[in-house]
């Protein structure tokens, strides 16, 4: 079975990206080279997860009415109140409020700075 090994962000302004992306979830965002790329750790190689790169994006940002076009990246948080407040606090916007999903946990979805649509899961056993 083939499994997902890496994400890439795309982002209008990078340095704006790196930021939001540091800010709310502590990732060490780091550029590549001399090449307008940056990669992305999401922790510690011990600790279940994947890695990515954030890049320029190539033509105009999604409209915000635009429907999903893309894979949407859910991110395991320990205290989701706290990661909306830090999310909404460093220019982040709503796309779907938190919600009780039975037998996984609270789910909310996210707009980074980006308007890049990313979801958040605190899991019930936490």
């Amino acid at each position: 079975m083939s499994r997902p090994v890496h994400f890439e962000i795309h982002a209008a302004d990078p340095e704006r990206a790196r930021n939001f992306y540091t800010s709310v979830f502590g990732w060490k965002i780091e550029q590549w080279g001399d090449i307008p790329y940056w990669t992305v750790v999401t922790g510690d190689e011990e600790q279940a997860g994947v890695n990515g790169g954030l890049l320029p994006r190539r033509g105009p940002d999604p409209a915000p009415d635009a429907p999903v076009h893309g894979y949407v990246m859910t991110i395991s948080v320990v205290d989701i109140d706290a990661t909306i407040a830090a999310i909404e606090v460093n220019g982040g916007t709503v796309a779907l409020p938190k919600d009780k999903m039975p037998g996984v946990g609270v789910l909310a979805y996210y707009k980074d700075t980006e308007q890049n649509i990313f979801g958040i899961l605190q899991p019930e056993d936490s």
